[in-house]
């Protein structure tokens, strides 16, 4: 499966990204359901997202089959550990739900740091 990933630019100066990665690499968390894959590319959502479907349509012709949106857009750490709420952006979902939509292509919230109980989301 090839994969393309897109950030939240409210974490870009604080996370390298490196337990998305590692999750990434070691097909734990939300990648744990490929068998074989290939990182495309990742981008960085500058809010208010209105460029994120044209970001998802590049990753597209770039040869992704998938585009996983980091887990910090929904979710936050308390006490911690990572639980659902407090994420960077309040209309990930509704922007994920339209350019999977309008691209053709899966997007699916969740990278690593996955909150107890909490299953990716995916839109189609």
């Amino acid at each position: 499966m090839k994969i393309g990933l897109i950030r939240c630019e409210k974490n870009e100066a604080k996370c390298p990204l490196t337990n998305c990665i590692k999750c990434y690499s070691e097909k734990s968390q939300a990648f744990e359901r490929y068998d074989e894959s290939s990182l495309i590319g990742i981008f960085t959502c500058r809010c208010p997202g209105d460029n994120f479907s044209e970001m998802v349509k590049v990753l597209k012709v770039r040869g992704a089959e998938v585009v996983h949106i980091v887990t910090c857009t929904v979710a936050g750490r308390e006490d911690g550990r990572w639980v659902i709420g407090d994420g960077f952006c309040e209309c990930i979902e509704e922007l994920s739900r339209s350019a999977a939509k309008e691209c053709c292509i899966p997007v699916v919230i969740g990278t690593a740091h996955l909150p107890e109980g909490y299953s990716p989301v995916h839109f189609e």
